[in-house]
């Protein structure tokens, strides 16, 4: 699934977590990481928004980024 929001909302939402949710980005990170195996992108953010209570923008920006950076350990 393709990331509907812009680059630059997707940097908002990431910065706006850790005050709506009072964890660190990386704490997120590692949640999703060490989470259900899941292979969709939707799954994943289903299971946040269930587990945590998650707002939908923030539960999509976290799978995001996560998806991103594990792409790119993947390409080094």
């Amino acid at each position: 699934m393709s990331l509907v929001f812009s680059e630059e909302t997707h940097r908002n939402l990431l910065a706006r977590i850790p005050h709506c949710t009072g964890r660190e980005v990386s704490d997120w990170l590692r949640a999703v990481d060490d989470g259900p195996a899941f292979l969709r992108f939707e799954e994943k953010v289903s299971w946040l928004r269930h587990e945590y209570d998650l707002a939908y923008g923030h539960a999509k920006a976290i799978v995001h980024e996560y998806d991103m950076r594990r792409a790119a350990r993947r390409l080094r």
